[in-house]
């Protein structure tokens, strides 16, 4: 069985830029630009018959290269104590919305469950543990005006992960290129 997620690979402009902004705050584990994407499906332990299922589907899906501003900083949950801190990536991208769709079905022609969580595309960076909301608020406000400009999507990836103390090691497993 191997852990498994699609993503959309950031360009390390903008990975190198958002694992900059650490402020190196007790309690938040910031990622290593390595590990900076924006996660299209989790898929959770998949085995190896619905994972050669898994990539038939993902291989056969069609979609034109778009673009995607990095803009805004907040964390989840908005109120509260908050375990992640993320990038934004704005509002009502068609074709965003058109990839997570064709992930989605390809998961379930695959045999997998869904993910019924609806879709709040996001770039996480960093994670919190036992972080009080006004630690980070400073850090929010420095950082309100975040924009680190377009990016072009070209490509989605299939990777497999393990989880580790210092946050999991992915493989790339898969990667299906814009039409």
């Amino acid at each position: 069985m191997k852990r498994l997620f699609v993503a959309i690979d950031i360009p390390k402009p903008v990975t190198d830029l958002l694992a900059s902004l650490d402020p190196h705050l007790r309690g938040v584990r910031w990622m290593r630009a390595d590990q900076i994407h924006l996660t299209v499906s989790f898929l959770g332990s998949v085995g190896p018959i619905a994972e050669a299922a898994l990539r038939e589907k993902l291989t056969a899906i069609r979609f034109t290269a778009f673009f995607i501003p990095v803009v805004g900083i907040g964390t989840f949950p908005q109120k509260g104590k908050p375990n992640a801190i993320w990038a934004g990536v704005g509002d009502g991208h068609p074709q965003l919305f058109y990839v997570y769709k064709r992930v989605q079905e390809a998961a379930l022609a695959a045999g997998l469950e869904p993910d019924l969580r609806s879709f709040h595309p996001h770039i996480s960076f960093a994670r919190c543990k036992e972080v009080s909301a006004e630690t980070i608020r400073p850090f929010l406000k420095a950082n309100a005006d975040f924009d680190a400009g377009m990016i072009r999507v070209d490509s989605l990836s299939l990777y497999s992960s393990i989880p580790g103390p210092l946050g999991s090691a992915y493989t790339h497993e898969l990667e299906v290129k814009a039409a």
